[in-house]
């Protein structure tokens, strides 16, 4: 079967001996997201699950540097509110909406965007170096996101995580269950694939069912609770310490937040 590639070749889909791989191809912006990566994923997963001939897909990104970044802010004058809201759909859908198994093979860093990539993925094999974070906070942001990680963390490790921005090491992740295995880097595809065909060996049909069962209330915690993270995140966007945020950035300088502080809005 060919490859599958997005106009701009910013994500690749590959399938070889019944295990798909989809890889996400920016290493020159740490693989971070933007629209071209949003769209080419939800249509990735929409063929995988309609590809019998695939039984298995790893979810990976090119070069060592990263894993993916999370959102490119430099596309963000192409995502508004209304797309940014979105973004996250074909990745809760991983889970949700994709009956097949999906294993993530985390090369590096995986922040904001790529933190969830590789959590909605049902197995993860992640590179000794590979770090995770959430740092929202640090550009003045809510998470509609963490909606279904609440689930896979502990709470007082999901809440410093939350509330400073500041990674964790694979070996943490593994220790508190969000990873599966640690590898040397260049061991990290490898692996994945050992997993993956593995997996396409077995009764697919139990497979399926049993992940739809253990998925199952992920389905319905993202259908209580994600419209009302969306609310709070669009509070946000409309907060003065987010446009701080994003100038700093934009202009690399320590951001300063005046917010709750006195002289501040």
């Amino acid at each position: 079967m060919p490859s599958m590639q997005t106009d701009a070749n910013e994500l690749l889909y590959d399938v070889q001996d019944g295990v798909t791989v989809i890889t996400i191809n920016r290493p020159q912006r740490r693989n971070a997201m933007n629209a071209a990566v949003r769209d080419g994923l939800r249509d990735a997963w929409r063929r995988f699950e309609q590809d019998e001939a695939s039984r298995v897909a790893i979810l990976t990104a090119a070069g060592d540097k990263a894993f993916c970044a999370g959102r490119d802010l430099k596309d963000s004058e192409q995502l508004g509110l209304v797309e940014v809201t979105r973004d996250y759909i074909p990745i809760l859908g991983v889970s949700v909406n994709v009956s097949k198994p999906v294993i993530a093979a985390v090369n590096g860093p995986a922040f904001g965007a790529g933190f969830i990539f590789a959590m909605m993925c049902d197995l993860c094999v992640a590179s000794e170096h590979a770090t995770f974070s959430i740092p929202e906070v640090k550009m003045g942001r809510g998470v509609p996101w963490a909606v279904p990680l609440a689930r896979m963390i502990p709470q007082k490790v999901m809440v410093e995580m939350l509330l400073t921005g500041v990674p964790i090491t694979a070996r943490r992740a593994h220790e508190i269950g969000l990873v599966n295995h640690v590898v040397p880097r260049d061991q990290v595809l490898e692996a994945a694939m050992t997993m993956a065909k593995r997996l396409a060996e077995g009764p697919a049909v139990a497979i399926r069912f049993n992940k739809r069962l253990v998925n199952k209330e992920l389905e319905m915690r993202v259908v209580q609770l994600y419209d009302l993270s969306v609310a709070f995140e669009a509070l946000t966007f409309e907060t003065k310490d987010h446009r701080e945020a994003v100038d700093a950035y934009l202009e690399k300088r320590p951001a300063t937040f005046r917010s709750g502080k006195p002289g501040g809005p």
